[in-house]
């Protein structure tokens, strides 16, 4: 019996349901249990500083393990060998980014957001309505691809099929991850971030027990089998086996992994996590935490990623998606049955709701604190305003992002996601750098880097062969795409450092020693108030 057909077999169906269910009535009660815990802004948005360095590294890890790494990573490695290996490493260098230049600053600077750590010596104004719409921005464009992309897998997993049914199933997680947002902010989100997490790597591992049980405990039998299953050959360990492309591709592929790795570092859910714990050093072993945990899981892809090549064989996993995401879960129902089917089809699940929930709660924090508070009601507004805004923004932003998701449900989700990190690289990043590193950065240099990064990444991005020209382009008809990447990183990432340099150096306004001197000590050693 081939694994492809074990999907659709309706004997799985119940069982994948009754599993599904018990999820979201828990989902529902720690959200209920623990809304008193969301009362004041500093609850709602960094669960009052409170978390401990190990529990806030295990949410982190689930903030960053989306299934696009769980799904997606593993199936690249089973149809490209090892030229899927650098989608490995990227997240691991992510960590380091972060370790060694963000987390302690970012603590320490900042209340909650971006924009608070550029207010603290640029004018406060400008630049929280410019990381405001940014990470508007980011989030509707990452929000929609996790939302697309749980329709395209549940879907199948439930056992039905149909652009009606993924846009029920769409519908179904924006509302879910609507109310507990809304009820718990971020402790209830941490929670289900640890349970997500916990889950993800025990099966995960397990799984990889099994794929290397089946081959003696061998990783060189391991990979000599799926050399030899890939019709390619021993090429298939190495660079180059699948790659069929010129040098534009090549380069694509090169802009997507820039993105991917310095997008990482600027994502407003994962920056935001560094401020739910006490001090700068909690938030140093977070990362450390997240960074061990993210490298165990990396290891466990590549096994998974080799092994479904070697039991499955590429043209079993591509039968069932082109893209291979499905091949995690074949995989599961090859070695271990339906039950271990249902449990990687459920934690692909929970990974796909507990990162939205991250996402949009870092957007209703920037819209909240940012463009409410900072903006609106120039830094005059209330706790119990920021919180009810808060709460209205999770609605607002999430029935937008699921209309979004329903409207462009045809829309590639490798290039929305990478979108979303392509954007994050170009307007947050290059000011989040210069503002903790630089002391001749002004506010003009920041809105010129901040905008100019957003509008170049968005425009390059909309006329691109992914949204125009060809046949999987969401408006195949058309033909307006004049920048020959899908990905805009390699070219806006580049423009956004130089824009935040000439902004500063060319622009009237002179940096301001005495603020920058207050940021940089407060910087350094905290403040107990922040």
């Amino acid at each position: 019996m081939t694994a492809s057909p074990m999907l659709a077999q309706t004997s799985h169906t119940a069982l994948v349901i009754t599993v599904f269910a018990v999820f979201v009535v828990g989902v529902v009660l720690i959200s209920l249990l623990d809304a008193s815990q969301s009362d004041t802004p500093r609850r709602f948005f960094v669960s009052g500083r409170r978390l401990s360095s190990a529990r806030n590294g295990i949410a982190l890890f689930g903030d960053f393990i989306s299934a696009a790494t769980l799904l997606g990573t593993p199936g690249l490695i089973a149809l490209a060998g090892f030229d899927g290996i650098p989608y490995l490493l990227g997240p691991i260098v992510v960590w380091a980014v972060i370790l060694l230049l963000i987390a302690e600053p970012f603590h320490n600077a900042g209340h909650y957001t971006v924009g608070d750590v550029l207010a603290q010596h640029l004018r406060p104004r400008p630049v929280h309505m410019a990381m405001g719409l940014a990470t508007l921005v980011i989030s509707l464009f990452y929000l929609t691809a996790q939302l697309v992309g749980a329709g395209a897998i549940a879907a199948p997993l439930l056992g039905i099929s149909g652009v009606a049914a993924q846009n029920f199933l769409m519908l179904f997680l924006g509302i879910l991850m609507i109310i507990y947002v809304v009820i718990s902010g971020m402790y209830g989100a941490t929670l289900v971030q640890c349970f997500k997490a916990a889950v993800l790597l025990v099966a995960s591992v397990y799984l990889a027990l099994l794929v290397l049980g089946k081959f003696g405990w061998n990783p060189s039998h391991l990979l000599g089998v799926a050399a030899e299953r890939s019709g390619v050959g021993e090429a298939f360990l190495a660079p180059g086996a699948r790659s069929q492309g010129g040098g534009t591709d090549k380069l694509d592929a090169l802009s997507l992994q820039l993105g991917a790795v310095l997008g990482a570092a600027g994502l407003p859910h994962l920056l935001l996590r560094l401020r739910a714990v006490p001090n700068a050093r909690s938030a140093r072993r977070s990362v450390q935490w997240t960074a061990v945990l993210t490298c165990v899981f990396c290891v466990t892809a590549g096994i998974l990623g080799f092994g479904s090549a070697a039991v499955l064989g590429p043209q079993a996993v591509m039968s069932s998606n082109s893209s291979g995401n499905t091949a995690t879960l074949l995989l599961g129902g090859s070695l271990g049955g339906s039950v271990l089917l249902t449990v990687m089809s459920c934690v692909a699940f929970a990974t796909i709701l507990a990162v939205v929930a991250g996402i949009a709660l870092a957007a209703a924090t920037s819209l909240a604190h940012d463009i409410y508070g900072a903006v609106i009601k120039k830094g005059r507004a209330t706790a119990s305003q920021e919180v009810v805004v808060a709460r209205a923004s999770v609605v607002v932003i999430g029935t937008a992002a699921t209309a979004i998701a329903l409207f462009a449900s045809r829309i590639n989700v490798s290039f929305a996601a990478g979108l979303a990190f392509a954007v994050a690289a170009s307007a947050i990043l290059p000011a989040l750098l210069f503002g903790l590193y630089w002391r001749g950065f002004t506010t003009t240099g920041a809105l010129w880097s901040i905008y100019g990064g957003l509008i170049c990444s968005v425009s390059l991005a909309v006329l691109s062969p992914a949204v125009s020209g060809t046949p999987a382009a969401l408006f195949p008809d058309m033909d307006f795409a004049v920048f020959p990447l899908k990905y805009p990183s390699i070219v806006s990432v580049p423009l956004a450092f130089l824009l935040g340099w000439l902004g500063s150096v060319m622009g009237r306004e002179r940096p301001q020693p005495a603020a920058r001197s207050a940021f940089e000590l407060r910087m350094l050693v905290g403040s107990d108030s922040s």
